[in-house]
């Protein structure tokens, strides 16, 4: 898998956008970037995270409950943290500030619960071509992934009646990896029977994407970003 950019981003759904604007802003001090609308009643408040992006997708129509498993918690390095801090934003997603280092989490580590940890060994070293650093522990780029059998977590259906529709709810709910080919990586990763989300389309000027599912059917976006990678071909 090509990069684009070294840092995965983490999508977050929410109701209560300005208790979250608040946690994340104040409270974790993330420096706010952009707003963006994304269409379908939903704006996107994107926050500095180390490289990383976390987007704050605020839905105006009620959101279903959080969801057991999948993303379960952010670990953010911080250098003006001595000691780890847990902590859970306005929604209730779990994170922790951690000393820069510790872990060997330089940057951020994205948790996941899962129904089959094999499966997840495979789908990040073989599909998503991750750096092995332990079992369960893959980096992408500077981004750690990590992830553990979780008793509550569940698979999804794979036939969904609206696939993306299912994206929406609250909590911690895709990442999106920015590539160098949208359109080549979504092939290749068809080809090793890696669970389709959405086929590629293009955003305008400012984007072509795709989505594309872990084995549990946790979203991850592949991104080919105008801003990261030039022009986007028409």
């Amino acid at each position: 898998m090509q990069l684009a950019k070294r840092f995965v981003d983490v999508g977050i759904f929410t109701n209560r956008i300005d208790e979250m604007r608040a946690f994340y802003g104040e409270r974790v001090r993330l420096p706010y970037e952009e707003l963006l609308p994304v269409g379908g009643g939903v704006r996107q408040y994107r926050y500095g995270l180390l490289g990383s992006v976390l987007k704050i997708n605020h839905s105006r129509d009620p959101l279903p409950a959080r969801i057991a498993g999948g993303y379960r918690m952010l670990s953010i390095s911080d250098p003006r943290t001595p000691m780890p801090i847990p902590m859970q934003d306005p929604d209730g997603n779990d994170l922790e500030l951690i000393p820069g280092g510790q872990r060997g989490v330089n940057q951020i580590e994205i948790h996941i619960g899962v129904t089959d940890e094999a499966a997840f060994e495979h789908f990040y070293a073989d599909a998503l071509n991750g750096e092995r650093l332990a079992a369960g522990r893959f980096k992408l780029g500077e981004t750690i992934i990590s992830f553990r059998h979780d008793p509550a977590a569940v698979s999804a259906s794979k036939s969904e009646p609206d696939v993306m529709a299912s994206m929406r709810a609250v909590g911690m709910r895709y990442i999106t990896i920015q590539v160098r080919d949208c359109d080549g990586e979504h092939r290749r990763l068809m080809s090793m029977g890696v669970w389709e989300g959405a086929a590629p389309l293009t955003l305008g000027k400012v984007a072509r994407i795709s989505m594309i599912r872990d084995p549990d059917g946790n979203f991850i976006e592949i991104s080919q970003r105008a801003s990261l990678t030039g022009p986007i071909p028409s």
